[in-house]
């Protein structure tokens, strides 16, 4: 059994990044800048925003970070938005979710300018993901699809199981899946008989935000597990004991897919900076 080591891929990915960046600098090229936005105090999310900043410095990228009050509406995050979309030295937007409840979620990641959608959270952004033409997509799903490619794990003609269907996770490793020549089934919360889905899957995405929920016994033996999940107390989607019995390779939690996001993040707004074209991964 395989365990797939998202840390040391990611560390690899982001030292990568960090040398083109050093040579951007050396020939005095526009440093890459990504803009940080958080509405309210959520802890969770202060976290993640930290966790994002320090990455960007670790990689000698910019960064811009936008603390808004609890009370903000979405008129004034809107203005903000548009303040960074206008902002030429900036390169990337990433709005943390969730928003407080009194704002138009949907409507504020869809007002950034999809050059900068670098976290793929756009609807124009999926869109085009989903046709196969140039576009960022949701991080996550780029960095699952990032960690396959460098185990050699082949996605061609394989059965693909995705447990979960979120906008930003599901739904969009789903179309990348199905742009890598998968067969791929969409599972979630309506879903009847789920372990008979997941029986004949050859490649199994546990994103449904469930500790432990997917079970090894349900499993058919030598599939590959993509443990997407983050619970309180770092517990995966997937039971890592019961799983790792059945399957050929894993990945873990944490160490697995949760550092190739901000990998990908990071990547993404590097080649923002860079104002190339940029192609599904």
């Amino acid at each position: 059994m395989t365990l797939l080591d998202g840390k040391t891929l990611s560390l690899e990915i982001r030292e990568e990044i960090r040398k083109k960046i050093e040579k951007r600098k050396a020939e005095d090229k526009a440093i890459p800048c990504l803009a940080t936005i958080l509405v309210g105090l959520d802890p969770a999310s202060e976290t993640y925003v930290k966790m994002k900043v320090k990455a960007c410095e670790q990689a000698g990228m910019k960064s811009i970070r936008r603390d808004l009050p609890e009370s903000t509406t979405t008129a004034e995050l809107l203005e903000e938005i548009q303040r960074l979309n206008a902002n030429p030295d900036v390169h990337g937007i990433l709005l943390q979710h969730p928003v407080p409840e009194q704002i138009d979620e949907r409507a504020c990641f869809d007002a950034i300018a999809i050059d900068k959608d670098v976290d793929g959270v756009t609807t124009q952004g999926y869109g085009l993901m989903s046709f196969g033409l140039p576009s960022y997509p949701s991080c996550t799903p780029a960095g699952i699809m990032r960690m396959m490619s460098h185990y050699g794990i082949e996605t061609e003609g394989k059965h693909a199981v995705v447990v979960g269907r979120s906008a930003i996770l599901g739904r969009p490793l789903a179309a990348l899946l199905i742009q890598a020549n998968a067969t791929v089934t969409v599972c979630h919360s309506r879903t009847k008989d789920l372990p008979s889905h997941l029986a004949s899957a050859d490649l199994v995405f546990a994103a449904c935000g469930k500790p432990n929920f997917v079970q090894g016994d349900w499993l058919k033996e030598g599939c590959v597990v993509i443990d997407a999940g983050y619970n309180k107390g770092n517990i995966g989607d997937a039971d890592f004991e019961s799983c790792s019995k059945k399957a050929s390779a894993i990945t873990p939690v944490p160490g697995g897919v949760g550092p190739m996001t901000i990998a990908m993040l990071l990547s993404h707004t590097l080649q923002s900076a860079e104002g190339r074209d940029v192609s599904l991964v």
